[in-house]
């Protein structure tokens, strides 16, 4: 987003890591209540909400799915500040949201629930961290 101080920058990835987490918390919640595609699609949108709080501090804000994927490749991951997992776990889980999403006939175990929560974990603390140092960075200059 052009011409957003780095105040509203803060304030926006702060509030895009809150809705993460929340994300995460309905997707715990779901398995148990044994809501296992929509504790995938929760998965997903924690993973997908904490790289949106990443790259608003660099004043990146894409619209589509694909563009977040594509957007923290190019300016973390290329850059060697994120590792490579964070975009095989971005696109395993975008893979599965979509398959439990828009599939008919899509079959989904507990254990495909667990290993979802569990990838959106790993993501979100990897995201956290750098979203906090960058932060830190942003306010210090």
């Amino acid at each position: 987003m052009v011409g957003l101080s780095i105040k509203e920058k803060v304030t926006l990835s702060d509030t895009r890591s809150i809705k993460s987490k929340e994300m995460l918390s309905d997707a715990v919640k779901s398995l148990k209540q044994v809501m296992y595609k929509t504790s995938i699609n929760r998965s997903y949108y924690t993973v997908l909400h904490s790289a949106r709080s990443l790259l608003i501090l660099k004043g990146i804000d894409p619209i589509r799915h694909d563009g977040v994927k594509t957007m923290m490749s190019m300016h973390f991951i290329r850059e060697n500040i994120l590792p490579k997992e964070v975009i095989k776990i971005f696109k395993n889980l975008l893979s599965l949201r979509s398959d439990v999403d828009y599939g008919d006939f899509e079959v989904v175990e507990k254990s495909d629930a667990e290993n979802a929560i569990k990838q959106a974990k790993r993501f979100f603390e990897i995201v956290e961290s750098a979203r906090k140092q960058l932060i830190k960075e942003l306010l210090s200059d």
